[in-house]
């Protein structure tokens, strides 16, 4: 959405214009907001939560809160970005409140069936046998980025799947840009090793 620019002054986020005028009672101002960005909440919360009536939960939550709460928006930052950060933390309540058995560190090494993964990626890309129907692919990534690590996951979700920029995700989750860009690369790992593990796996059951 473009900003608007008014003469002498600077430009204005359309977003900025509707929460002020959300806060001074407009209802649909705000519900403006929420036709905007409650699929992109949605999907985030879903990718976290793994479970469609969480996330459309999270969803109610999230932007009742930001309703709640417009009055602290500062706006240094963008609102869609402030929202974000308040529907992940909605989602990460609701897996926490459900979550049984042992809690995985996100700062743990990525562990293989050869041992321990290199820090380093020197190839973030489909290796050669990933040769299938883009339909078919999507869904097993899908399926592999459910098994990370919430916290990969929700990292991987904000910057790769959602494409907000590694600043915007570290400002959404409060984390530094380096601890970002760890985690983005650990959760690239996994996923590379998780997906040609599974290639190999078809490949070997395909020769049988």
């Amino acid at each position: 959405m473009p900003n608007i620019q008014t003469q002498g002054t600077e430009e204005v986020h359309p977003d900025v214009l509707l929460v002020n005028r959300a806060r001074g009672g407009d209802v649909q101002a705000f519900e403006k907001l929420v036709k905007q960005y409650d699929r992109q909440v949605f999907r985030i919360a879903q990718h976290i939560t793994q479970n469609r009536e969480d996330a459309e939960d999270v969803v109610q939550d999230a932007f009742l809160k930001a309703y709640e709460k417009l009055d602290q928006f500062q706006g240094n930052s963008k609102f869609y970005t402030w929202l974000v950060r308040i529907a992940v933390n909605e989602s990460l309540m609701r897996l926490r409140k459900r979550r049984t058995g042992r809690m995985v560190s996100i700062d743990e090494d990525v562990e293989t069936d050869e041992g321990s993964m290199p820090r380093d990626l020197a190839d973030w890309g489909p290796d050669p046998e990933m040769q299938y129907g883009q339909s078919e692919l999507a869904d097993i990534l899908r399926k592999t980025i459910q098994g990370l690590p919430p916290g990969f996951r929700t990292v991987f979700v904000l910057r790769d799947v959602e494409g907000l920029s590694t600043e915007e995700t570290a400002e959404t989750l409060g984390l530094s840009v380096p601890a970002v860009k760890s985690r983005l690369l650990r959760a690239r790992l996994q996923l590379r090793e998780r997906l040609s593990r599974y290639f190999r796996k078809n490949k070997r059951d395909g020769a049988k």
